[in-house]
């Protein structure tokens, strides 16, 4: 998957959930992408060139990323296990499942 076909996937999931009231930066290899949780809706935008932050940060490869869309890693397995690094506002991170 490509960046953007990700973040198209993201758009559509986090359009039917409630705003996260914050901001959300996922780093996928050298692909980053924010999703702007802080309007009326969750706003998904691809970053990766730009000066970026949020208020939490979600570190992991694009393969393991793949992994948790087939199910085929939890996600409390990748985090114990090192695949997957959370920084910042673990309240936001908790509301990922709803996302993948």
């Amino acid at each position: 998957m490509t960046i953007d076909e990700i973040a198209a996937d993201m758009a559509a999931k986090a359009r039917e959930i409630e705003p996260l009231g914050k901001t959300l930066l996922f780093c996928l290899d050298d692909e980053r992408m924010l999703i702007d949780g802080t309007g009326e809706t969750n706003r998904v935008s691809v970053v990766s060139g730009e000066d970026a932050d949020g208020d939490c940060t979600v570190r992991m490869s694009l393969d393991t990323y793949g992994k948790l869309q087939r199910n085929e890693i939890k996600p409390f397995m990748a985090v114990a296990s090192g695949k997957i690094k959370v920084k910042g506002d673990m309240s936001i991170a908790a509301k990922l499942k709803k996302l993948t």
